[in-house]
């Protein structure tokens, strides 16, 4: 498509909006790699977060309708990814806590699959698996701040608050990292 770097998200995604399936690839290469790395440092999974990052994609088309454009569809699409890694989080969680009922129904205890992930995610990167750690409420202004170098305006607009509280998830974000990792630096066992 001609001249589709010159055009801003607005413009391409109101041609992606009415069709224009070149648009729609276009917006789709600019943003993929981005979110799929902020998705990544989310979840922890490169596999996951590509598939939340497409089914970013196909909620931002099914709901284009409720979009209005304001040059901010970027902070659009971040939001969507996140509401749908938290619901996803939520979702695991409900899992968690019902899979030992159901694993005393048919003799199986739950307990070594948990120790097969913990021993899993222990291969992965020690900071990789520190942030995993960090509610999700502090991870997402951490990733995007120290990671995808957002700015507090673009965080704050994304989450619904004001800079100050996305400074201070930050700064708690980065804290609760600095102790979940501070056992593995001093050598302490997990």
């Amino acid at each position: 498509m001609p001249g589709s770097a010159a055009l801003d998200d607005g413009s391409l995604f109101a041609r992606a909006r009415s069709g224009d399936g070149e648009a729609l690839t276009f917006l789709v290469d600019r943003h993929k790699d981005a979110l799929v790395n902020y998705l990544t440092r989310l979840s922890g999974c490169r596999d996951r977060a590509e598939d939340v990052a497409q089914e970013t994609f196909v909620r931002l088309l099914e709901r284009s309708a409720r979009y209005v454009e304001r040059g901010k569809l970027r902070p659009y699409l971040y939001r969507i990814a996140t509401n749908l890694v938290r619901t996803e989080q939520r979702r695991e969680q409900r899992w968690r806590l019902l899979q030992p009922r159901l694993a005393a129904g048919n003799g199986a205890g739950a307990e070594p699959r948990q120790l097969a992930a913990l021993e899993r995610r222990e291969l992965g990167a020690i900071l990789a698996a520190g942030l995993e750690r960090v509610p999700l409420r502090y991870r997402v202004p951490l990733v995007l701040r120290d990671v995808e170098d957002w700015t507090y305006a673009e965080i704050a607009d994304l989450l619904g608050c004001k800079a100050g509280t996305v400074k201070s998830r930050i700064h708690r974000g980065r804290e609760s990292l600095r102790r979940l990792v501070a056992p593995y630096w001093n050598g302490e066992p997990s």
